[in-house]
């Protein structure tokens, strides 16, 4: 193989290649990004046996055909450290020699034959999704997930295709994100049941390697695994094992409550400022809304105590409750400062409701109230 790049192209991909291998991994091959130059098409690729990714790169000049493997350390290293605008890639299938115009390198290494198949996107089943509608349905429900927790559904976002109706939820079993949207199947393809869940690592790395120019993106859900295919690459991800809980018996659908219209920027503002002296470790903070005020108060005995105010339409009965100000700010922070939601509540023993106009639903179970 031989071959002439663009030093800045083949960095972005490498990187979103190597975020998928295994730089400690005990099978030396995974710590490889596999890269196989065709006269037309030169291809990154990347697995650690759960995850894998296909990525086609920009600006490569193809002398000679041929592949080779790319330890992720050392040539991700020569990518970031290079001033040089072109690098030369020459490899024999045992060393790889890399060379700008002020540096060379001469590298071991493995035989690219013994790298695992990255599998394409071949599905004549698929649903067509806009681009920024699965960017935002990650963002907005990929952190509400618990990676860590015993119960493996909750580490990942469960996704329900069905005909037009599109929708992703996470859940870490005391909040819960679910975002909605509008698809397109394609073959009539449709996820069944809930055991279509997608474990968080690999949903961020699908959202990250969208580009922004992206109109559609290809989502394909098959038995144990998923594929989405962009318009330059393709990533797999097996799905987690196991079913996810009754999500829709936790989103309220109540007539006692109380809604009232607020704005991210307002609110974010006053949560930061209550939370600098809430406790550490139970991060509750008090809110009281009534009299066309929400009240929001914490108190720690060695951090002090705080109160602040935002002026709200709301001058019913007092509601009281607390909440975990990091649940919070988790949606908050994943919206403009200017958009509009719905907050319902209802007692001091009744989760509350965030809602927006554009499908998006966040339930954060409350804390016990002091005394």
């Amino acid at each position: 193989m031989k071959i002439s790049c663009d030093r800045e192209k083949l960095a972005n991909a490498f990187q979103l290649a190597g975020s998928v291998a295994l730089t400690r991994s005990p099978k030396e091959v995974l710590q490889n990004v596999k890269i196989e130059a065709e006269e037309e098409r030169v291809t990154l690729m990347a697995t650690d046996m759960e995850t894998g990714i296909r990525i086609d790169v920009e600006g490569v000049d193809v002398q000679t055909p041929g592949k080779a493997l790319l330890h992720v350390g050392r040539v991700g290293m020569i990518l970031r450290e290079s001033s040089d605008e072109q690098l030369y890639f020459e490899s024999d299938g045992s060393a790889t020699q890399v060379k700008g115009l002020h540096s060379e390198f001469n590298l071991p290494s493995a035989n690219p034959d013994e790298f695992p198949t990255v599998i394409g996107f071949e599905e004549e089943k698929y649903h067509e999704l806009p681009a920024r509608l699965f960017r935002e349905m990650v963002r907005r429900t990929a952190f509400a997930t618990d990676p860590d927790s015993s119960r493996f559904a909750l580490g990942g976002v469960l996704l329900e295709l069905n005909g037009e109706d599109v929708l992703a939820v996470g859940t870490d079993g005391r909040r819960l994100a679910r975002m909605s949207g509008t698809g397109k199947s394609v073959g009539e393809h449709q996820t069944t049941g809930n055991s279509t869940i997608i474990p968080t690592r690999s949903l961020t790395l699908m959202e990250r390697s969208i580009g922004d120019k992206e109109e559609v993106v290809h989502i394909a859900a098959r038995g144990n695994d998923v594929l989405l295919r962009t318009s330059r690459c393709t990533i797999y991800s097996r799905l987690v094992e196991g079913r996810y809980p009754n999500w829709r018996q936790v989103i309220p659908s109540r007539e006692d409550s109380v809604g009232i219209d607020m704005t991210v920027g307002p609110f974010f503002n006053v949560i930061r400022q209550a939370a600098i002296v809430a406790d550490q470790e139970t991060r509750g903070l008090d809110l009281e809304f009534g009299g066309g005020t929400l009240l929001l108060t914490a108190k720690t005995a060695d951090l002090g105590q705080s109160r602040v105010e935002l002026p709200i339409d709301y001058d019913g009965e007092a509601i009281k409750l607390k909440l975990d100000y990091r649940f919070i700010s988790d949606f908050l922070k994943v919206l403009e400062p200017e958009t509009k939601f719905k907050l319902d509540v209802a007692s001091s023993t009744q989760p509350a409701l965030m809602t927006t106009d554009d499908g998006y639903a966040y339930v954060v179970m409350p804390m016990a109230l002091d005394g």
